[in-house]
């Protein structure tokens, strides 16, 4: 069947009045035709198979934690693990809330908490009258810096009213101090004014 297709292919050509060169130079134009048909089809192809890659699997992302300590008047004292970015609020509730007469003065509850931090809650004492009151620090003795008051940091040499509730303030808005050293980050607190007083500071 094949034979006979060539067959009848080779005497239409035969039959056309073209001269040898001019039949030669239809043979070259065929032949760029369909080079550039198949490379046009080739070429629509490639572009097929990169416009439909494969699906790509994407793990999830786990997300992000920080650890804290949450001690003192809470319910279940411990380390906990929380989410980036959550608050105070959020680690006391992890530890199961506030004990009865906790004292949550000195802390900022909205606080973003920071990764390896420990939060301390003080407990409330009973107060001569009955009431509750703040544990009171004992006369001559340190003074803690995470539980001083404005009045208790205004007995110290070289600290009047003003420096005395930026302390509070910026322990409020920073969280507790790590070290006595840490008072120094406040404003108005220079190594010669840190000198008169460190020796009465305890954390």
């Amino acid at each position: 069947m094949e034979n006979k297709y060539l067959a009848q292919i080779s005497n239409w050509w035969g039959d056309l009045h073209y001269s040898s060169l001019q039949r030669r130079g239809l043979a070259i134009i065929a032949g760029l035709v369909v080079a550039i048909t198949a490379l046009f089809i080739m070429r629509g192809s490639s572009q097929e198979v990169v416009a439909a890659p494969a699906p790509l699997e994407i793990e999830s992302i786990s997300t992000q934690t920080l650890m804290v300590d949450v001690a003192g008047a809470v319910v279940n004292p411990g380390v906990y693990s929380l989410p980036l970015n959550a608050r105070v609020v959020e680690a006391i509730k992890a530890a199961g809330g506030l004990k009865k007469g906790a004292d949550t003065s000195d802390i900022n509850q909205a606080r973003i908490l920071k990764d390896g931090e420990q939060i301390y809650v003080y407990p409330a004492a009973i107060s001569g009258n009955g009431g509750i009151s703040r544990p009171a620090i004992r006369k001559n003795g340190p003074i803690m810096i995470n539980r001083a008051t404005v009045k208790d940091f205004e007995s110290l040499d070289g600290i009047g009213p003003v420096l005395a509730n930026r302390i509070v303030a910026f322990r409020k808005t920073n969280g507790p101090f790590s070290a006595i050293e840490d008072l120094l980050k406040v404003p108005g607190i220079g190594q010669s004014k840190f000198a008169q007083f460190k020796e009465k500071l305890r954390v």
